[in-house]
């Protein structure tokens, strides 16, 4: 998901070397029509378009196998940017490995399990499971996405500054959604690089609800 588009988001697809199709969600359209609050996030769908499984944290891999690039990602401006190392050291202690909140190993394994036993799987959701464990749209998510929306047709229409007031309100009425925060923070602190407006907010939001919370527990 990202509101600049193909341009702002082939570095990064270029970079993992996908084999497979990476479709762009421009509009962060999976926001609104399935709950995803952050990245990178799962969902399971199965042969007849039924979710088995609403968004929850998805990772390929431990974040500790993965930081050495996202260092290396960053290195020439660790002197740049103050900020840096301190959300470097924030990523360090995501929980993110073996028996933590979000396991990638488990995960992968439940992944494996459903692709080979369908519906007899263990941790196919049935349909009680998947709307309970779904986030329910108040109205204060709803106006979240109309003042998001909002935000980006001024910031791509060249408003910039009309677009901020949107972007905080989208961000306030849903402060749990970590992709409205993260886009609208790149779009108020415009820049190739990471920038210091962008990880000064980023920690800020960080420190008020505590690195071990930024990602849901996985329940599987």
């Amino acid at each position: 998901m990202d509101t600049g588009g193909w341009e702002a988001a082939n570095p990064f697809l270029e970079a993992a070397d996908p084999k497979h199709p990476a479709l762009i969600d421009q509009e962060h359209s999976l926001d609104r029509l399935l709950g995803v609050v952050n990245v990178p996030t799962g969902v399971w769908i199965d042969e007849a378009g039924t979710i088995v499984r609403p968004p929850e944290p998805a990772f390929a891999r431990p974040f500790s196998e993965t930081m050495p690039q996202v260092v290396a990602a960053v290195a020439d401006s660790l002197s740049e940017i103050p900020s840096l190392p301190g959300v470097l050291e924030a990523a360090r202690q995501l929980p993110i490995g073996p028996g933590q909140r979000v396991d990638p190993d488990r995960y992968f394994e439940a992944l494996l399990d459903w692709i080979a036993n369908g519906v007899g799987s263990v941790y196919a959701l049935s349909a009680s499971e998947v709307v309970e464990r779904s986030r329910p749209i108040s109205p204060d998510i709803s106006a979240a996405a109309a003042h998001f929306e909002l935000a980006q047709h001024l910031h791509r229409h060249a408003m910039a500054e009309s677009a901020i007031s949107h972007f905080e309100a989208a961000m306030q009425l849903q402060p749990d959604n970590w992709t409205y925060k993260c886009q609208a923070w790149t779009c108020m602190n415009p820049g190739s690089k990471p920038t210091e407006g962008y990880n000064k907010a980023w920690l800020e939001a960080v420190d008020q609800i505590g690195i071990e919370n930024y990602y849901e527990r996985v329940e599987l």
